[in-house]
This record gives C-alpha cells, structure tokens and sequence, in this order.
C-alpha cells in the first residue's frame, strides 16, 4: 500500500464515522424525546430540546465529512479542480454549519452568548 491509497482509505473511514455520528446521534435524541414525550409537562421546551440534540448530532458529523474530504483531497493527488470542490464543499458544508449553530443556539457562532462579556471564553 502506498501513502495516497492509505490516505484515501483514512478518508473514508472518517466519512464513515462522520454518518455513523449522524445516524446515531439522532437516533438518540428520537429516543430521548419519545421517551420522555408521554410524561411532558412542557412539551415546547422537550421539543426544542430535541432539535438541539440533533443539530449537534448533524454539526458534529459534519465535522467529520468535512476532515474526511480534507485529507482525501490534500493528501492524494491534488489537483486545482479537486481543490476548488473540495472548497465547494468546505463553503457549503460551513454555511449549513453556521445555519445549524444559529438553529440549535439561537444565535450565530461569532456572536457573544447571552449574559457573556465580549472577550470571555465559552
């Protein structure tokens, strides 16, 4: 084996983790909320709750997709168009990133958090 088909094959694995951390991720928030949903009091908030838990699941399992792509591209044979989709994917990727953040946080990823101070630390 040589190193591109190496990289190529730790590319993928990480893809795969990427949508395992999807798939599993919110399967276990379905699970959550349907087994708390029968004894609710606030089912607003459990429903909230829920989305949130999902749109980490999505942001985490991005992450991976996007590392997966990164190495597979970089690392084997790079070419300017294999670059310029990588960056397709990267500016695409980082917008539902971004969307995601605002969904789940109720704000965007560079502003300040609620009852923080500029400049303090999350």
């Amino acid at each position: 084996m040589d190193f591109s088909e190496v990289m190529e094959g730790t590319g993928k694995v990480i893809d795969v983790i990427g949508v395992a951390v999807i798939v599993i991720g919110v399967l276990a928030a379905l699970a959550v909320y349907a087994a708390r949903l029968p004894s609710a009091v606030d089912r607003l908030r459990l429903y909230q709750s829920g989305r949130k838990s999902i749109g980490r699941a999505i942001l985490l399992g991005l992450e991976f997709l996007i590392a997966g792509d990164i190495i597979r591209t970089v690392a084997t044979t790079p070419s300017f168009q294999s670059v310029g989709i990588l960056g397709m994917i990267i500016v695409i990727r980082a917008f539902l990133s971004m969307t995601l953040e605002f969904e789940t946080e109720g704000r965007w990823p560079w502003a300040v958090r609620p009852g923080a101070q500029a400049g303090e630390g999350e």
